[in-house]
């Protein structure tokens, strides 16, 4: 408990900043996502497209605090902020700053051979969420949420 209150302790204003509104992210991406995803894809971007991986020097801190806060922040809720709340979550916090980013749908199967699902957020060249676990994933579906 206390190395976690160091941590927290050593993060930036900034970034503490931002738990308020990934909380509230994470809330609201688990309700639309209850939705049928014939009526959430058109909200999540450009279907079959990607941003470009150029990531605007301005825009880095911006994405590395809402990578950190959605990070803790997903761990923190009382409902299941699985990989594709925590990407919706991402998308619309850097949607409001005008960041571009690309959010990845992929399958894969586990070691029974079942298939399994992963869901992760790309800022340019930077991973938002989901990148600790989408190696060995296929992309069956792209969004490119533009400016």
């Amino acid at each position: 408990m206390i190395v976690k209150l160091r941590k927290l302790a050593a993060l930036d204003r900034a970034t503490l900043a931002l738990f308020p509104e990934a909380f509230w992210r994470l809330f609201a991406a688990r309700i639309f996502l209850l939705l049928p995803f014939y009526r959430t894809a058109p909200r999540l971007g450009l279907q079959s497209c990607e941003t470009t991986s150029f990531t605007r020097l301005a825009d880095i801190p911006h994405i590395r605090g809402i990578t950190k806060a959605i990070s803790i922040m997903g761990r923190c809720t009382p409902w299941r902020s699985n990989c594709m709340v925590r990407a919706v979550a991402g998308l619309r916090m850097l949607e409001k700053r005008g960041i571009e980013s690309t959010l990845y749908m992929g399958v894969a199967r586990d070691r029974e051979g079942r298939m399994i699902a992963h869901a992760w957020l790309r800022s340019g060249m930077l991973y938002v969420s989901g990148d600790d676990a989408m190696k060995g994933f296929t992309v069956v579906e792209k969004f490119a949420k533009t400016r």
